[in-house]
Parts: structure tokens; C-alpha cells; sequence
């Protein structure tokens, strides 16, 4: 396959998995506009478990062998400790510092890719980083914002957990002839069953829903969960863990124009210049020059590979086993 080739797939696989930071970017204001307040881990519980479950219906296949541990532990650090935490933090702090201390994912990232990966941090990626991380505090952060100490933790270790959920992901992989949707269906239902007695204990029986609420959690559930997982786990496995978090600056960039288009919060030069450098910092991020050790055919057969995983576990077995 040409470079050039290479260049245009990888491209528009940038630009589709791009829309599932997007797609969160609008987690804050759906949180704060139509569910109730005060109740993250039950918020974390609707927004993970019903999509799992549904997953699990349609793709009717549960793991084998190493895979339960695995798909527990991924689901746990992607799923059933990040949004509980991600929630914590968006109810205790104001969402533009929380969406400042989530935006150093990147950094975590680089460093556990290091320790777990083999992949050694480069200038550029660590560059990119801190870059991104500063034009989204322009974006979103407030003079005179309220710095709450559980939320700020919240928020941190929400970005680590999420980082080390990317990292495992990238190393383990999926197993062979397992779909994409199936592999988020295990995540999703194992940290839903995770945060699923944490909620009753904490915060009791579930609270009266109206229409609005129903609305709110099916969106984040089905659109904002379920899809936009896939298209995450999916990038997971054709990106680099850093490029692939490099993508995270869209959703504060989303939020913040939403909160502009739908709740009339003003946009001055400061947050322009904000998005601009976070936008920036993006694109730099998702830049691959080729180079001795990562050469375009290398590349090539990463996404042909990937491709080839997804065409068999949506065929089936029987094609898996033909083409093996």
C-alpha cells in the first residue's frame, strides 16, 4: 500500500474515532441539564450498564479463559472506577476545572505507554501533551474557580484510570474473532456490575426519573456510551496510545461550544485562542512521520489487520476458521 494510501486511511480513521471525544464533550451539559442532581455513581451505573447489557444481547458471546480477567480488569479501569470518578468530579468541581485536571490524561498515557509498551516518550508527544492540557485550561478554566480537593482527586484518578484502561487495551488486544462490539459489551457490563452495588450503598435506592431524565440517561447510555465505545476501542487498536488521547482535547473544545450554542456562555478571544492551541496540539499529536522504525508497509498491515479482526468476528467462526 502507497504512503499516500496509508496517509488517507489513517486520516479518515482519525476523523471517525475523533467523534467519540465529541460525542463526550456533551456529557456535561446533558448531566447538568437533565438528570438529577448529586448522583454519580448511580449516573456512572445508567450510563454503563444498559449499553453493556445490550451489547451482550446482540452479540451473544461472554469470554473464555484469561479473557474473563482481562475483560474485568479492563472494565474496571475503563468503565467501573473512570465514571464514578468522571461524575464525582464534574458534581464537586466547576466543569472547566474539571475538565482542566482531565485534560492530563495525555501525560499519564505517555508514561505508562513507557512502562507497559516499551514505547519511549518523544519530544514531541510530551510537547503536544502540555500543550493541549494549557490551550484547554484557557478554554474552560475561569479566574476565581473553586478548587475543591475531592473533586480535583476525582478528577485525577479518573485520568489515570482511564489512561491505564487505553494502555492495557493497546497491549492485550482483543481476542480473535471478537468483535469490537463485543469486546465493549464486556467492559461495559463488568464495570456497570462494579459500580451496580457501590451506588446502592452510597446513594440508596434509585431516585424518582421523569421523561427528562429518561431522555438524558438513554442518550448517554446508547449514543454517547455504547457507539461512541466502540469507535474509541476500535481507534485503540489502529492508533498509538498517544495519539489516540491526543484526540481527548475535542470533548472540552465540544463542551464549551455547546455550553455557548445551548446555554448562551460567552466565547472571548482567550478561549478562541484556547481552542485554537488545544486544536493544534491535537492535529500535531495525530502526525506519524515515517521513519526507519515504524515503515508505511509496517503501518499498513497494522490497519489491514485490524480491518481483517473486525471483517471475521462479524462473519463468524466459520469465516475466521476458512481464512486462518
Amino acid at each position: 500500500m502507497s504512503h499516500q494510501a496509508v496517509t488517507s486511511h489513517r486520516a479518515a480513521f482519525v476523523a471517525l474515532t475523533s467523534l467519540a471525544p465529541i460525542s463526550w464533550g456533551s456529557t456535561y451539559y446533558v448531566t447538568t441539564e437533565f438528570l438529577p442532581p448529586d448522583r454519580p455513581l448511580f449516573t456512572g451505573l445508567m450510563r454503563a450498564l444498559p449499553a453493556g447489557l445490550l451489547l451482550l444481547a446482540l452479540t451473544r458471546k461472554l469470554p473464555t479463559g484469561a479473557w474473563w480477567g482481562k475483560a474485568a480488569v479492563l472494565g474496571v479501569l475503563n468503565i467501573g472506577a473512570f465514571f464514578p470518578l468522571l461524575f464525582l468530579a464534574a458534581y464537586r468541581l466547576p466543569g472547566g476545572v474539571a475538565a482542566v485536571v482531565g485534560s492530563v490524561g495525555p501525560l499519564f498515557v505517555v508514561g505508562l505507554a513507557a512502562l507497559l509498551l516499551g514505547d519511549r516518550p518523544t519530544v514531541r508527544a510530551l510537547v503536544t501533551a502540555v500543550a493541549a492540557a494549557f490551550g484547554v485550561s484557557l478554554v474552560v478554566l475561569k479566574a476565581g474557580a473553586a478548587l475543591d480537593l475531592v473533586g480535583v482527586v476525582a478528577g485525577l484518578l479518573s485520568a489515570l484510570s482511564m489512561s491505564a484502561g487505553v494502555v492495557l487495551t493497546k497491549r492485550w488486544g482483543r481476542p480473535e474473532g471478537v468483535g469490537a462490539l463485543t469486546a465493549v459489551g464486556w467492559q461495559l457490563t463488568a464495570g456497570g456490575l462494579v459500580i451496580l452495588p457501590i451506588a446502592l450503598l452510597v446513594e440508596g435506592a434509585p431516585p424518582a426519573l421523569t421523561g427528562t431524565n429518561l431522555a438524558g440517561y438513554a442518550y448517554l447510555a446508547l449514543g454517547n456510551t455504547a457507539l461512541s465505545y466502540v469507535l474509541w476501542f476500535r481507534g485503540i487498536e489502529r492508533l498509538s496510545a498517544s495519539s489516540l488521547t491526543l484526540l481527548g482535547p475535542l470533548s472540552p473544545v465540544t463542551a464549551a461550544i455547546i455550553g455557548w450554542a445551548a446555554l448562551g456562555q460567552a466565547l472571548g478571544p482567550v478561549q478562541l485562542l484556547g481552542m485554537a492551541i488545544a486544536l493544534g496540539a491535537t492535529l500535531a499529536g495525530q502526525m506519524s512521520p515515517r521513519t526507519p522504525e515504524t515503515p508505511v508497509e509496517t503501518e499498513a498491515e497494522t490497519f489491514d489487520e485490524a480491518e481483517r479482526k473486525d471483517q471475521e468476528a462479524s462473519a463468524g467462526p466459520e469465516v475466521s476458521e476458512v481464512s486462518r
